[in-house]
């Protein structure tokens, strides 16, 4: 069951406070709110190196909601393959939090997440993250903790190439040993991803490579096997 269950620790929005740019500000007499909506379409749903959709196309869209105290709230959802997931095919996440500047160069960002799946509340899951970004490079965190305990642990650098392309890498850790909540096993591996970004006629193009060291043995997923990933996604912010 613990396999199973794990899958749907989802990818936690990489939308987030420090990421919106384009969105629609507005003043109010509880101060200035930033709304943006995004719209994506992706040849596959990598979760940390994993097919979420069995190797399929994926639609997904988010609601952005933040405050100028840095407080944010948003909501973000993608079609999943049901036989990974007790019979649900779509993945609605909502989150909360609170993300800021220390310096130019220097920002963080505390969040909240609830990961559901309609029509089959079982394997909901609740995680919370924390992350710093400092001169190119983040670290984060995030903890899921109910209904089982899980600790993902990742490290990303972006910088920007020649002709506005935007070069990220990122490596991350996923741990399901957690002697504090009695979880006693050897359930770990790594996952890594390099992608490439642009906007181009006003699209978000982003082209991305991504891996896992699970090799032929892929536990949270019902393929065969966990092979490299080449994905291609087109985003719209509004």
């Amino acid at each position: 069951m613990m396999k199973k269950i794990a899958v749907a620790v989802a990818t936690a929005s990489t939308l987030s406070f420090a990421n919106m740019a384009h969105a629609e500000a507005f003043d109010t007499a509880m101060g200035e709110f930033d709304v943006s909506m995004t719209a994506t379409l992706a040849t596959d749903y990598i979760w940390r190196g994993q097919s979420q959709t069995d190797g399929a196309g994926a639609i997904q869209g988010s609601l952005d909601i933040a405050h100028e105290s840095g407080l944010y709230i948003g909501a973000w959802a993608s079609n999943v393959d049901s036989t990974d997931f007790g019979g649900s095919s779509v993945e609605i996440d909502y989150y909360a939090g609170y993300g800021g500047s220390i310096t130019d160069d220097i920002s963080y960002d505390l969040s909240w997440t609830t990961y559901t799946y309609p029509g089959n509340s079982s394997i909901d899951v609740e995680e919370a993250l924390a992350s710093l970004s400092l001169y190119g490079f983040t670290v984060g965190a995030k903890y899921a903790y109910d209904p089982f305990s899980a600790l993902y642990t990742y490290v990303g650098y972006d910088f920007a190439l020649p002709y506005d392309v935007g070069l990220g890498l990122h490596y991350g850790l996923t741990d399901t040993k957690d002697p504090l909540n009695g979880v006693d096993g050897d359930e770990e591996y790594g996952d890594w991803a390099v992608t490439l970004s642009k906007t181009v006629l006003g699209l978000d193009v982003a082209l991305m490579y991504s891996d896992t060291d699970l090799g032929n043995d892929c536990p949270y997923t019902s393929q065969d096997s966990c092979d490299s990933n080449v994905t291609l996604s087109v985003s719209k912010t509004l």
